[in-house]
């Protein structure tokens, strides 16, 4: 029985992959060709070449397979073609789910993200069941995700494929080779390159824990649900903190008002559109983002599947750790 991990190369995807191997699965990726692969080295995997978006390597993906998790997205807060990213995260997604039902598979399960979620507005925590619209999405990425969602909770309901739908919050640990945004405030921050903040919240979980999560989805969740795969909401002061008690830094003492780097955000942007090789760090669409505080319960996955979170603190350890293994950080 093989499983297909799509978005294998990537931080949530190369996890997914390593705990599937992990309990003895065949596991199958797809791959772009001259892609990053350092996440699958060391990996029993069947790789298939090619781009989600093309139907023959589609195709080739799934030829047998008993179940697919489908992580792979374009996942950028700064994008110079919109276009692609659709492409992408909702016409390649739809076609590809669709084509591993004709192959016969039993069970996808697919990554969407919190990004899709609703925000209470009275600062409670959000959860499945929070209400939303595409109106509400800031951004072509999270614009996309919420498009792709409902694309696949329309196939689970229409069509009757088998898919149940994970929702991760702000991964962090090893093995965030890119790296992802929050990784690279870890890195910034770790480095001592953080001396300010925003007022801003996020609910970070351990990528290995998350990565449990898309499996139990797989085995217990219930097709055409949704489930957060979170761990501790924490606010972004309360992360430096942290970061800065783990590396023996010190930590940031400066708040700032989000009209103070929206500036910095707009000339960040106009240097990448003349410099292909930069991507700014940070972006307009992050700042609107960031005046939301992005906390969230698990409750659901937990009594659901029996999902659990391990302390921030284990994340943040693992994730500074590796940076420092891989060069992102200067070594003790």
């Amino acid at each position: 029985m093989t499983a297909l991990v799509t978005g294998a190369t990537g931080f949530i995807g190369s996890a997914v992959a390593r705990r599937l191997l992990a309990r003895g699965e065949t596991v199958r990726v797809l791959a772009r060709k001259g892609g990053d692969r350092r996440n699958l080295e060391g990996l029993d995997v069947d790789i298939v070449e090619g781009d989600l978006r093309d139907p023959e390597a589609r195709q080739a993906a799934v030829k047998g397979i008993a179940s697919l998790y489908h992580v792979a997205a374009d996942y950028r807060l700064w994008v110079r073609d919109p276009a692609a990213m659709y492409a992408t995260n909702v016409e390649a997604t739809r076609d590809l789910l669709r084509g591993a039902a004709d192959a016969g598979a039993t069970r996808i399960v697919y990554t969407s993200s919190v990004a899709t979620l609703g925000i209470p507005k009275d600062g409670s925590l959000a959860s499945e069941d929070t209400p939303v619209d595409l109106a509400e999405m800031i951004g072509p990425y999270k614009r996309s995700k919420y498009m792709g969602e409902e694309a696949v909770r329309m196939l689970a309901r229409d069509e009757k494929l088998p898919v149940v739908i994970v929702n991760p919050t702000a991964p962090v640990g090893p093995r965030d080779v890119k790296p992802t945004p929050t990784g690279r405030t870890v890195i910034e921050a770790a480095a001592g390159r953080m001396p300010a903040f925003v007022d801003t919240g996020l609910n970070l979980v351990h990528v290995d824990d998350c990565a449990e999560g898309h499996v139990l989805a797989h085995d217990k969740g219930v097709i055409g649900e949704r489930y957060i795969l979170g761990g501790e909401n924490l606010t972004l002061q309360q992360i430096l903190q942290r970061i800065a008690a783990l590396t023996g830094g010190k930590a940031a003492t400066i708040k700032l008002p989000h009209g103070a780097i929206l500036p910095l955000a707009y000339m960040a942007e106009f240097a990448a559109k003349i410099f292909s090789s930069y991507e700014p760090f940070v972006t307009v669409d992050g700042l609107k983002l960031a005046k939301k505080r992005m906390f969230f319960t698990h409750a659901k996955a937990a009594r659901d599947l029996g999902y659990t979170a391990r302390p921030t603190d284990e994340a943040l350890t693992d994730a500074i750790a590796w940076f420092r293994l891989h060069g992102a950080l200067p070594r003790l």
